[in-house]
């Protein structure tokens, strides 16, 4: 066997067991125990570069072998190629300035209009001289402490000045209720939603390859028009209500939705309850400003014949109305990926909502017309048996039955 079929078969004996600095301290060895011409030899024998082999070598005579080995690195310090913006002076302030958030009010600025990604911001620094890749944007945008976010809903604007003094009186009307045993409902309208094969967020498994069809646009079919989720949560029950309406969110549909509850399920499981507290938004169809609302739970109480508190969120509050977070997010969950693609649909998929919690949830086809602009006069209104909270009497009143049952 020749010499440099001999070292072939180390090389390929040894190779999985060496590392950079060990690979190119045997080659060096085997170089100088080859004699003249070992360098090209043992390049021949292993594909191991001849500058590699050489390098070795000097490490070896220079004594350099040795400090690598304590080291325990491959390299002697400072070698390898250096980070772009270490021989680029002024690129990572240059990428810095381009996506520093002080400078987006200034028009002038670049991709101060455009999406900032690695590629966008990696041609716009190479129009400024530089020499950069997206990735290596990408690398220094992570060691800056950047990272891709989302926008995130915090804002809710000016907030009102007794807006914890409504919420603890929410709390106070609530625990007062459960010790009563009177039904606690927390109520507000889901958003509308296409009736027909759109596309809705979410994923579902599928056969690979095999995805629901929708269709391309989300402009409304004619003859199936939009559904109208409103929904009760029974607070003490953790049980939800859902009427789907199909033609507009007013009060009166909502005080209709409020009603059927009461029918199919609240007055069964509160038997001999003389009060019904209901917590809702400011706004929408159930807004402490509308007279229709006000008008409808009027008659809501006279049919029942029960004391019908309300209590409103203050402006900007909605996300801690307790239906949004205990049954509209579980009812989109249910519901993620799939086309609505009919009432029905969307009445058995809200009907079919669990959690482990034991949340049930119950849904009703209201097909009923609903008409807008519906106007209260100043009579009705004088009419209302209401008697309002000294305590921001707007967001907090009752309704009292004109007649006993």
């Amino acid at each position: 066997m020749s010499k440099e079929a001999e070292l072939q078969t180390k090389f390929e004996v040894l190779a999985p067991f060496m590392g950079e600095l060990q690979r190119r301290m045997w080659a060096a060895t085997e170089a100088q125990l080859f004699g003249r011409g070992g360098v090209a030899a043992v390049h021949r024998a292993t594909g191991i570069a001849k500058s590699t082999i050489l390098r070795g070598l000097r490490d070896l005579e220079s004594g350099r072998a040795e400090n690598l080995a304590n080291s325990g690195r491959a390299r002697a310090t400072g070698a390898g190629r250096k980070l772009a913006e270490v021989h680029q002076h002024g690129l990572a302030e240059a990428l810095d300035q381009l996506i520093d958030p002080q400078t987006r009010g200034d028009p002038g600025t670049p991709l101060r209009w455009t999406s900032k990604s690695t590629i966008k911001l990696a041609t716009e620094l190479e129009r400024q001289g530089f020499k950069v890749s997206a990735d290596t944007v990408g690398r220094i945008l992570r060691g800056s402490g950047y990272s891709l976010q989302s926008t995130c809903k915090r804002l809710e604007g000016t907030s009102h000045s007794d807006r914890n003094g409504q919420f603890e009186r929410i709390s106070a009307l609530t625990k007062t209720a459960k010790r009563r045993r009177s039904p606690v409902i927390s109520v507000d309208t889901k958003k509308k939603e296409l009736v027909g094969r759109f596309s809705n967020a979410g994923r579902e498994w599928h056969p690979t390859g095999q995805p629901e069809r929708v269709n391309v646009h989300d402009f409304p079919v004619p003859g199936q028009g939009k559904a109208i989720p409103y929904g009760i949560y029974d607070v003490g029950r953790n049980e939800g209500f859902v009427s789907v309406g199909i033609t507009a969110d007013t009060a009166e549909f909502a005080v209709a939705s409020i009603s059927l509850w009461w029918e199919k399920l609240g007055r069964r499981a509160y038997p001999h309850a003389k009060d019904l507290l209901i917590t809702a938004d400011c706004g929408g169809s159930n807004s402490y400003r509308c007279r229709l609302w006000k008008l409808q739970l009027q008659a809501f109480a006279d049919e029942t014949g029960l004391k019908v508190r309300v209590a409103h969120y203050p402006p900007g509050t909605s996300k801690w109305n307790k239906i949004e977070h205990r049954l509209f997010c579980q009812i989109t969950t249910n519901w993620r990926g799939r086309p609505l693609t009919s009432y029905q649909t969307i009445v058995d998929l809200i009907g079919a909502t669990k959690t482990n919690t034991g949340l049930k949830v119950y849904a009703h086809l209201d097909p009923r017309t609903y008409a807008k602009g519906r106007r209260v006069s100043d009579a009705e209104m004088a009419a209302l048996q209401i008697k309002r909270d000294n305590f921001h009497g707007e967001w907090n009143y009752v309704f009292l039955p004109r007649r006993q049952r």
